[in-house]
This record gives structure tokens, sequence and C-alpha cells, in this order.
């Protein structure tokens, strides 16, 4: 007898300024696991979350996936709810394994995880702590600084430094880090809210642009390098601790730097992959890629990111992203495609490695 087809239960959207990249993300994890064998594993039931925070069925996601845009108030059923999460919809406690497809806060920062980890149901990606870790740049510093981890100068700023006269601030960021420098909130990814400082105005427009958007703060040195990335997945019943690291791949761009525009729009940037660099800088950055990962107790999936000055061969560890983005242009999927793993068989290695041998020996029919 075939093995009864799993739950898994896809949710995207979410209350957080990458609310839109979610969406399109999500677009592609259905595609996979719709796709070949998983089309006969798995049963998926969408779950959209909208800007408000209130979980919607699968119809309701549905049309938000085959639109590819945010709903709007008239888009969704009846009258919308107090913002947050005020219960399951309908078919969410029948799911036996969650895919959350969920960048930024609310969803990438080990809040949700929290809420599955309750729930005691199984789900793809880092835990409550290496989400926590991964999500927030001032731990996720400290965390790898702890590792011995090379990463360029940075300072940790909290908002509230900016208020009455921030002359101190600046002054001691000036004397850090010099210009050009990097203002980041940090609990935001896809580049939203960072800036580039090439003088105190810049830098003071850059906090109080940062400030808006979270209350904890990052600055870093800009340095002059090559932006490199390595996807890690942790395989079920893998060698080990079952992490295992991609090839390298490289952004290439034409604007000043990867902001948001140039990452999402069609054009504005390519992607090389494999990177051309050498065996031993490859290696090197496969290896501080799992040393990243365990830095902060990652699980999962990760992508992770290093500046590499070709000229002095120094290799940065830049940032880990715990729940890196799925789209079309996204690095994550593409790096395992050209590893030899594309995108279905991805999926299915996720949910796996989160369901673990109840779900393999189900699908291996052994078991109901």
């Amino acid at each position: 007898m075939a093995p009864t087809p799993t739950r898994v239960g896809l949710v995207f959207g979410g209350a957080s300024g990458e609310h839109a990249v979610s969406i399109r993300s999500a677009q592609t994890v259905l595609r996979g696991l719709r796709s070949g064998a998983n089309a006969e594993r798995y049963r998926v039931s969408s779950f959209y979350i909208d800007r408000g925070g209130r979980w919607w069925p699968d119809a309701v996601a549905t049309a938000v996936l085959e639109r590819g845009v945010p709903a709007e108030p008239g888009d969704l059923p009846g009258p919308a709810e107090p913002g947050g999460f005020r219960g399951f919809p309908d078919g969410a406690l029948e799911i036996a394994v969650w895919f959350p497809v969920l960048h930024g806060p609310n969803g990438e920062d080990g809040t949700i995880q929290g809420l599955f980890t309750l729930m005691g149901v199984p789900y793809v990606g880092s835990g409550v702590l290496g989400s926590a870790l991964g999500m927030d740049k001032q731990a996720m510093k400290a965390a790898f600084a702890a590792a011995g981890l090379p990463q360029v100068p940075y300072a940790c700023v909290a908002a509230h430094e900016l208020a009455g006269a921030p002359e101190a601030l600046l002054d001691r960021l000036e004397s850090q880090l010099g210009y050009p420098c990097f203002v980041k909130p940090a609990n935001m990814g896809s580049s939203v809210g960072i800036s580039k400082a090439s003088d105190r105005a810049s830098l003071l427009k850059g906090l109080e642009l940062a400030a808006g958007l979270d209350r904890r703060l990052v600055v870093e040195q800009g340095v002059k390098a090559r932006e490199l990335e390595c996807a890690v997945l942790r395989r079920h019943g893998g060698p080990g601790d079952g992490f295992s690291a991609s090839v390298l791949g490289e952004i290439r761009f034409d604007a000043d730097w990867y902001d948001y525009e140039t990452k999402y729009s069609e054009g504005h940037s390519h992607t090389v992959i494999p990177a051309a660099v050498s065996e031993a800088v490859s290696e090197q950055a496969r290896a501080m890629a799992l040393a990243a990962c365990r830095a902060v107790d990652a699980g999962g999936l990760a992508r992770v990111d290093f500046f590499y000055d070709e000229a002095t061969g120094s290799l940065w560890l830049n940032e880990i992203n715990t729940l890196p983005g799925f789209t079309s242009q996204s690095m994550y999927p593409m790096l395992w495609e050209a590893s030899g793993c594309p995108l279905p068989d991805l999926v299915h290695q996720l949910v796996l490695g989160a369901g673990g041998s109840e779900l393999r020996m189900n699908m291996e029919g052994t078991a109901p």
C-alpha cells in the first residue's frame, strides 16, 4: 500500500517589511513541493499571514500566491479581526510538518518557531535560539566574535542614542569606523533599511532611517570587496551533525552597493555560480559557513554571506540568514542546484530534516 501523503503547512506573508518577498519565495517553495515525486509525497496546505499578523486559510493563501502580490483589505473575506495571532484557521491543526517561508521579524526571529515548538509539531529551519541569533545582527556578530570568526570592524548602536544631541554618537562612529560605512537595522533582512554613509550628514540620515525600523542598529566599516555567498543544508541522517555546504556563488551588480532595489529588480544584478575564486578560498569560505551555523545554533537551512578582498586575500564573515529567500533570483536554491540538488530534492530534504525518522518511515511505507 502506498504511504499516506504527508500534510505540509506552507506559511508565508507576515507582519514585516519583507512581506512581498515572502510571497515570491513561497511561490517557489510550493512549486518544489508539487514537482516530481513530491507531488505524491506531500499534500500541501497554504496559510497566509497578512500585514496585520492575521492568519488566513488555504483558499485565501492560494489566491495570494496566484496573484503574487500582498492582499489588500478588500481581498480578504469578512471583517478583519484585531491584528496579531488570534488562533489557527481551518486545516492548521491537521498539519504534520510546517514549512515557514517568513522573512524578517515575526517569522524569522524565533517567534513563530516558538509557537510551533509549543504545539509539538516539527518545522523546517532553525529553532528558537538559532532563529533569534541569526535575525538580530548585534547578537549574531557577538556569537561570531565569540567563535573567533573574522568580521569587518563594526559598532552597535541603540536608537535612543539619537535623541537630543547625537553629536557624541556621530563622533564615536567616525572615530571607530570612518567613511564609507553602512548603517543597518539589527532585525531586518533583504537590505531593508540599510544605507551607505559617506559623510556626517548621510550617517545621521541613515541612523534615523534605521532607527525608524528597529531600536537596535549596527554600523559597519565599508570595505572594497567582492560579495560571496554559500548555502548550507542540514541533511537528515547526514554524517556528523548533518551540515553540508554548497559551492560558492558571487553577486555582481552595477549599483554602488547591493540595496533592496538592486537585489529584487530584474537586470540590476547577476550571479556567478560557481564563484571565480581559488579552491583554497572556496574551502575556507565553506568551512567558515559551517562554523557560522554552529556558532548561532542554526538548523535546517542557512545562507552565509562573505566579503572577499582579492588584493589582500582577506575573507570576512558578513552575516547568516536562517530563512534565506527562495525567489527566482535568490541564491540559496540556485547554489544547491549548481551543487547537484535541484529544487524538488532540496525542499524534500528540508521537510525530511524537520520531520525526522518518523516522517521517513511513513514515506517508505513502513509506518502509517
